[in-house]
């Protein structure tokens, strides 16, 4: 079982680290600010977690709010104020937005240079030419997970279900840039469980709960669990756990990526503030 939880915890401490000695060389602590509009209960949830976590690490947080009838224009400038100020490190908008605010112009209102989300349309440009840039959480923690326990990607069939802006299409990116063969499915897919049995690494993206089943997944694979869902007060994920029959690695939900998107997302914070200040 690979375990979100452990490894987010070493990328935690690292971030805690190079804060700490950021702030003994004279330099400003990085600031993450989470903008929430209206009162979700999910998104309350999300946002107290960040800031715990921030406080885990020495950074700072802030958390600017808008009521629930908050128009687009009133959310972009408040986004364009938090670009101007010299404190703030990273923003994110926390999601879901009301209705009525449009999230392509609040996502194009951030400063790249800000984009911990990762985004940002500048961002995603960067990741589809392989140049530097703030790369999505989740995608990122994927990667992350799969170089610290050792699974091989250079030269492995890759399998990506999902081909979303947030999640399967960066990820699939991320992977060809490490020189896996991949292949991006999604609900359209003719032949789905076929194509998933070839794969050596198998990205489960789709938000349907246990929508993977043992007979999809090739023996020895590693199995990648994005996928949350509520289903009769509890957390399913995309893979049905009798996949353990056969995959040789597997995220559990809850304990797996939904940890090392929450990580990712502070070491993007400190990347994001070492870019701006260390040019």
């Amino acid at each position: 079982m690979i375990s979100g939880t452990e490894v987010a915890g070493r990328v935690l401490e690292e971030v805690r680290l190079a804060v700490e000695r950021r702030v003994a060389e004279g330099r400003p602590r990085p600031r993450l600010a989470a903008v929430l509009v209206g009162e979700d209960p999910a998104s309350e949830t999300y946002v107290r977690l960040k800031r715990q976590d921030c406080a885990r690490v020495g950074m700072e947080s802030t958390d600017p709010r808008l009521p629930a009838g908050a128009t687009t224009e009133q959310v972009v400038e408040l986004v364009a104020r938090l670009n101007g100020e010299d404190s703030v490190s990273g923003i994110l908008v926390q999601q879901p937005l009301p209705p009525q605010v449009d999230v392509s112009q609040v996502v194009d209102a951030v400063d790249p240079a800000k984009d911990v989300d990762g985004f940002h349309p500048v961002n995603a440009g960067r990741l589809l030419l392989g140049q530097p840039g703030l790369v999505a959480c989740t995608p990122g923690g994927v990667m992350r997970l799969l170089d610290e326990y050792g699974i091989p990607i250079e030269g492995r069939r890759a399998v990506v279900i999902g081909r979303s802006n947030i999640v399967g299409k960066p990820v699939a990116l991320l992977l060809l840039q490490r020189n896996a063969t991949v292949t991006v499915c999604h609900s359209r897919t003719a032949g789905l469980a076929a194509i998933c049995r070839e794969a050596d690494i198998l990205v489960a993206a789709i938000g349907r709960p246990w929508f993977v089943t043992p007979d999809m997944v090739k023996l020895g694979a590693a199995v990648i669990d994005v996928g949350i869902t509520h289903v009769d007060g509890k957390l399913r994920g995309d893979v049905d756990p009798a996949a353990d029959e056969v995959a040789g690695w597997r995220t559990p939900v809850p304990g797996g990526v939904g940890p090392m998107t929450r990580a990712m997302l502070l070491k993007n914070t400190l990347e994001a503030e070492r870019r701006r200040r260390d040019g």
